[in-house]
This record gives structure tokens, C-alpha cells and sequence, in this order.
């Protein structure tokens, strides 16, 4: 219990003894005591408990102490405090946002330690954070735990795992400005020391104030948020999409169909990858989509518009990270409320696709329009196989060595840049493509700009007209 009933007395010297002089101190009804070899190191000591009393702090009975250095001491580590936050975080994330909690904490943690002797190699300690420290796992009596406390880790995981938990700093040490800043400055950069996406940094940076809130909020260790004493600004970064290396109309039809000739399973994967472009669909919500997604016209009107609705998402994360132990999460729309369905019109060229696929091809038992090689959920590893021969096959030798479409994703761009180019209203094309206005604007800000042009001559047709 703490208390301002606090009695100091006077240094006393007890002769033949080892350590001689004895400071005394009595807190509430408990009598406290420490002996000293030397003199000046017992008045030392009397001075700052004497200091501790001119500043009103209260006196823990228990221990003697006052109450600031009874926090200190109770005090946790920053790596200590960063794997109860993801622990807490845990049970209510998406399977991607715990990985990517683990990832931003591993990224920080090494930062914010005492010293650097003996480190581990960056990788190892990279991993053992990663895929031990700040992952869940199932303890004994059923209560989550870090997988690094549940399972044995392998040898030089836990040496690593040892290493950081000696050499982390205090929480509140951690909240120095310049570690703080030091911490910001590591969340900015990829592992080559290079500048990270805007996005990727902020991502990163959220979750080191989410966790110092944490701090603040929940667990009192601090008692206000260290960003607050901060002056940092983020190097500057740009999100906006690389054109030089997005494919056009003509590059992507080309595309699709060289998947469609990359065998058995690229004669699958043709409307896989025509519903990542023309519904600008991501891999994972085209992995989800189902026959009873797809809003088809009569077969009697061929050049009719047909509709998709889109309601999940099966992003790959591993199975570490998900509660089914599957390799998938399997979730609604990225940043959008669970049961929200996005409708996206599908112009004819794709109805006919998907009318194609199901009637060579059927659906999965559940209904999924697209399977693995072996029946299951189809994966990354097989489309981007599968994608990086279309590549090969349709591309010449020296653009197969640039980013030229270099990924699935690559698609998705170009359907968007190509609604943006055709004239279609950006809230409209934002909400196809599942985007935030803003976010559309970061991304395909030169796009939108280049429309301006034609913006300004639909304006002078309107002035002239009114003249």
C-alpha cells in the first residue's frame, strides 16, 4: 500500500561489520533498512529518498520504495509489452492484420534495445519475432499464447528470442522522443534500406501507435502518448501505380489469352484472370467468387451487360495466422463492414467467358468458380505459375526482364486505368474497384489528371453554348 507516512532517520554506524553504515527508513508501521560499505554511498541514498519526499511522491509499506521507482520496477520490457499487445489483438483481427501487426512489431523491436552485442543475424531475429514471438498459438490450458511460449522453437529462434528479451529497453525508455524516432524511421524502410510504399509505412506506423496506446490506455505504463513529443515527418514516398509497366487493352487481352494457352490449367485460368481485369477483381476475391455471383443476361442478347457481386476475400497469410489452420482467411471485403456485397458491372466480353467456364469446366462442390490442380482452393503459387509463362510466351525477351506486368495484380491496374481513360466518373470507378475516392486518387492520380483535358473542353462547349 502506498502512503505519505514516511520517517527518515539518520545514517548510524554499526563498527565491525562488512558494510557498516545503515540508512534507515520506516514507511506507515513497516521499519526499512539498508547497509553500505562506504559513508557517501548511504547518503547517497538517504539524499534520494529525501528528494523523493520534497516531491510528494508516496512510499510503498511493502518495500520501502517510492512510488516512482516501484513503477520502475514493475515496468515491463518494450518486447514484453509488444507481445501482450499482439496477444490482445489477436482474437478480434483478420488474419492479414495479425500477420501484419507481427510484421510491424518485428520491425520495431530490434530497434528499441539497450545495446548491440552479440546480435543475432538481422533475419533470424527477424524471424523469431515474426513467426514466434508475436504469433498466437493455443498454451496448455487452452488460453492463447506466444507460439514462442507454447512450442519449442528451433535452436537459433531461440537464441535470438533470448538475445532481445536481455537487451530490450523499458516501455517507458522506449518512449523517448529518439527512439521513438528511431523506431519511425525503421518502420519507413523495406529490409534493403530503401524507402517503403507510402501505404506500407503508414501501415506499419499505426500499429506502433496502436501499441504505445495500448501503454497509455489500458495497461498505465505511460501517461501520454510519445508521438505527442515527436517532430517527425515520414520521407517523402508516392503510392501512385508505375504506368511505364502497367499493360495496355491490347497487352492484356494478349495476356489472357497466353494463359489460356499454357495448357490444362491455363485453359482454367483464363476467366480467372479476365475477372481480375475486366471486373478488376483482386486474386483473392476472384479465388472467392462463386456461379451464383454472376448476374448473366439471356443468352439471347449477346452484347448485353452482365453484373458480379462480390462479397469475400480468401487472401493467403498462412496457416499460422487464421483460426481454421487453412492456408486462407476467408473474410469479407478488404476495409468494408462483413455481408457488404460490391456489384460490379461485366461488360460482354467477359459474360461470355463465364458462361464458357462453367459449361467446360462446372463449379466446385460449394459453388467456387475456380479450383486447384488437385480439386482444392487454387492458390497463388499455381496462378503466378501459370502467369509468368503467359508472360514468356507473349512478351519479347527484353520486357520479360522488366516489371511489365510482373504480377497477377498487374491486371487489376489496367482495368482500372482503363475505366479512368475511358471517361467513367471516378466515384463510380472507386467503388467498382473497391476503392476509397482517396485512395483512387493516390494511386491513378496521373490518370485522373490526364482526363482534365477533355473536363476542360466539355466546359468550354458549356460557356460557348450559354454565349
Amino acid at each position: 500500500m502506498l502512503t505519505y507516512d514516511v520517517v527518515v532517520w539518520s545514517i548510524r554506524q554499526r563498527a565491525g561489520r562488512p558494510k557498516p553504515w545503515e540508512l534507515r527508513w520506516r514507511v506507515g508501521s513497516q521499519p526499512h533498512s539498508k547497509s553500505y560499505a562506504l559513508k557517501p554511498q548511504a547518503d547517497g541514498r538517504r539524499s534520494q529518498l529525501m528528494a523523493a519526499l520534497r516531491e510528494g511522491q508516496q512510499f510503498d509499506e511493502e518495500t520501502g520504495l517510492p512510488a516512482k521507482e516501484l513503477a520502475a520496477l514493475a515496468m515491463p520490457t518494450w518486447y514484453e509489452h509488444a507481445k501482450a499487445y499482439a496477444l490482445m489483438k489477436w482474437p478480434g483481427a483478420a488474419a492479414k492484420h495479425r500477420a501484419s501487426i507481427a510484421e510491424s512489431l518485428a520491425v520495431v523491436t530490434p530497434v528499441l534495445v539497450t545495446a548491440r552485442t552479440g546480435r543475432p543475424d538481422a533475419r533470424v531475429l527477424r524471424t523469431a519475432l515474426y513467426q514466434w514471438a508475436f504469433r498466437a498459438a493455443d498454451g496448455p490450458d487452452g488460453e492463447l499464447v506466444s507460439r514462442c511460449d507454447a512450442e519449442e522453437p528451433p535452436s537459433d529462434v531461440r537464441q535470438a528470442l533470448v538475445w532481445v528479451a536481455e537487451h530490450s529497453m523499458k516501455v517507458d525508455e522506449a518512449a523517448r522522443p529518439e527512439h521513438v524516432r528511431a523506431a519511425l524511421s525503421a518502420v519507413s524502410k523495406l529490409l534493403n534500406g530503401k524507402p517503403a510504399a507510402e501505404n506500407t509505412a503508414n501501415r506499419k506506423r499505426m500499429v506502433l501507435s496502436n501499441a504505445f496506446r495500448y501503454a497509455v490506455e489500458e495497461r498505465a505504463l505511460l501517461t501520454r502518448h510519445p508521438f505527442l513529443a515527436v517532430d517527425w515527418a515520414a520521407p517523402a514516398t508516392s503510392d501512385e501505380v508505375d504506368f511505364r509497366y502497367v499493360p495496355g487493352p491490347r497487352l492484356s487481352r494478349d495476356l489472357i489469352a497466353g494463359v489460356a494457352q499454357q495448357g490444362p490449367r491455363g485453359e482454367h485460368l483464363e476467366t480467372f484472370f479476365g475477372s481480375i481485369y475486366y471486373a478488376a477483381t483482386r486474386p483473392g476475391e476472384a479465388a472467392a467468387l462463386r456461379d451464383t455471383d454472376f448476374v448473366l443476361p439471356p443468352e439471347s442478347e449477346p452484347d448485353a451487360w452482365g453484373e458480379v457481386l462480390v462479397s469475400e476475400s480468401h487472401p493467403e497469410v498462412g496457416a499460422g495466422w487464421t483460426d481454421s489452420g487453412k492456408s486462407h482467411d476467408e473474410r469479407g471485403l478488404k476495409h468494408r463492414a462483413r455481408n457488404t456485397v460490391r456489384a460490379v458491372p461485366i461488360p460482354p466480353v467477359f459474360v461470355r467467358m463465364v458462361r464458357s467456364h462453367i459449361a467446360r469446366f462446372g463449379v466446385a462442390p460449394d459453388g467456387r468458380m475456380f479450383r486447384a490442380a488437385q480439386g482444392g482452393r487454387i492458390t497463388s503459387t499455381e496462378y503466378c505459375d501459370v502467369w509468368e509463362e503467359a508472360r514468356k510466351a507473349v512478351l519479347a525477351p527484353e520486357e520479360v526482364e522488366t516489371k511489365l506486368a510482373d504480377v497477377p495484380y498487374a491486371l487489376r491496374h489496367a482495368g482500372i486505368s482503363l475505366w479512368i481513360k475511358s471517361g467513367a466518373d471516378p466515384v463510380e470507378a472507386a467503388y467498382r474497384a473497391g476503392h476509397s475516392l482517396s485512395v483512387l486518387y493516390r494511386f491513378y492520380a496521373k490518370i485522373l489528371k490526364g482526363g482534365s483535358a477533355a473536363t476542360n473542353r466539355l466546359i468550354e462547349q458549356g460557356l460557348q453554348a450559354e454565349d
